[in-house]
């Protein structure tokens, strides 16, 4: 990709690895929740209308309540033994899950036993999804510099949502044409396969392996007192508890969108007329759109400030989410629907294109860890909000109720970007004047640096 031109022979192959490790990753991720609407009815036990919407909620939660533990287990190995021994044990978990759920009998079969283990493999999934995304991006930010680092880190993010819009793309195989659905997932095995012995080729980061060799001369005692406890501070450095919270609010906007684009007005679909093929069609046409939007923006933070993008994006959500419950109110088809989920795509809060932003700003020492956990706890908070509290405020409030939930988070992640901006400011990487130039920025990044 032309923007990607001044990025060297080997930056552009680790682009190109981590990219298709994503990708596969995210497909496997993302095959179950967008075939949800088919797969609950085969592996839960039927039950009323409210009772499904909570074991759906339950379902969906499964892959992200237990992601802060992945988070751990996944931040202890990139920060000790490597970023590359990460992202190779994920996509050889999410092989495993898949084979698994690809064997697994209905819950016809074998009763309720076959609800508990695809909960267990869905939780499998999103321990390993979780040491891959952020490991990739904590990769990308590392081996790259501004203002090419922008667009190189949210590429990961492009990635996955393509995962995703792949995903559904088989959802609708199968739901539209009978494609068998046990087949999508043995080749979401396959193709997780084929992405760990892909990323076997890359190295790791040089400030990964500058760690190391320091770590290692200390221990032969062949470094000086003062070189010593230069290296201590180093590795007891933390993050400031304000940045820590803004990562976090920041993230916490993303999870809220996704909710209410592609799981929020499935129930309002269905009261429509329309069949679980139906809604999937509908949801790959939505990710379509995700892709694109995506892409754009992270190809457009090569030549505007990601921050400022990122602000702008938000203004734009507050303004949609203000006016959502009237219009979804008044909405009589699927048609409008379906424009008003587009427009939450287009403002939605999220993390691209400033992701390098957020998390250079994480101490290396602590870097996966830290921002793996942050984004684990983010999903599994958010989502666990989402699903279940909105069963009950949408029965209380109707569609008003959302406004106790997306008010909060839009004015928190406006927090968390304002504090960044100052930290970039305080660096001298974007003067403390309005209209930041990216030439301005990637001349400040060199002297920092």
């Amino acid at each position: 990709m032309g923007v990607l031109s001044s990025l060297s022979r080997e930056q552009k192959e680790a682009v190109g690895l981590l990219q298709i490790g994503t990708f596969l990753e995210y497909f496997d991720l993302m095959l179950y929740v967008h075939m949800a609407v088919l797969l609950n009815e085969l592996f839960f036990p039927k039950t009323d209308a409210h009772t499904a919407a909570l074991l759906s909620a339950f379902a969906f939660c499964s892959t992200f309540v237990l992601r802060p533990f992945g988070a751990l287990i996944f931040g202890y190995i990139g920060d000790n033994i490597g970023r590359k021994t990460t992202v190779i044990i994920t996509t050889m978990m999410m092989s495993s899950s898949c084979v698994i759920m690809a064997n697994l009998p209905t819950y016809a079969e074998v009763g309720i036993t076959a609800a508990w283990i695809v909960t267990g493999c869905r939780i499998a999934q999103g321990l390993s999804s979780m040491g891959e995304i952020m490991g990739a991006q904590v990769y990308m930010t590392e081996i790259t510099k501004p203002p090419i680092q922008y667009p190189a880190v949210s590429f990961i993010s492009v990635a996955a949502a393509f995962g995703a819009l792949a995903a559904l793309g088989m959802a609708c195989l199968v739901t539209s044409v009978g494609f068998n659905w046990r087949i999508a997932f043995w080749l979401g095995a396959a193709i997780a396969v084929v992405g760990s012995i892909a990323r076997t080729r890359l190295r790791e980061t040089p400030e990964f392996i500058e760690k190391i060799n320091k770590k290692q001369l200390r221990s032969l005692n062949k470094i000086d007192e003062q070189k010593k406890q230069s290296l201590d501070l180093l590795e007891n450095e933390k993050a400031p508890k304000k940045t820590l919270l803004a990562f976090f609010l920041i993230y916490c906007g993303w999870p809220l969108c996704f909710y209410l684009v592609y799981m929020y007005f499935n129930p309002t679909l269905k009261a429509i007329g329309y069949s679980s093929s139906q809604i999937i069609y509908h949801n790959f046409l939505l990710a379509i759109i995700h892709v694109v939007s995506c892409l754009f923006f992270s190809i457009l933070s090569h030549k505007v400030y990601p921050l400022k993008i990122s602000k702008i994006r938000g203004y734009f959500f507050f303004f949609i989410i203000i006016l959502l419950p009237f219009i979804t109110n008044n909405a009589s088809n699927s048609y409008q629907i379906f424009l008003l989920q587009t427009l939450i795509l287009l403002g939605a809060l999220g993390d691209y294109p400033a992701v390098g932003i957020f998390i250079k700003h994480i101490p290396v020492l602590k870097r996966v860890t830290a921002t793996s956990f942050l984004y684990a706890a983010t999903r599994a908070i958010m989502y666990i909000i989402t699903t279940f509290s909105l069963v009950y405020l949408t029965e209380w409030f109707g569609h008003f109720g959302l406004w106790l939930i997306t008010i909060p988070v839009t004015v928190s992640f406006f927090w968390g970007i304002n504090h960044f901006e100052k930290l970039e400011q305080e660096k001298g990487i974007i003067p403390k004047r309005k209209g930041k130039s990216i030439s301005d920025i990637k001349e400040n990044s060199k002297l920092v640096a």
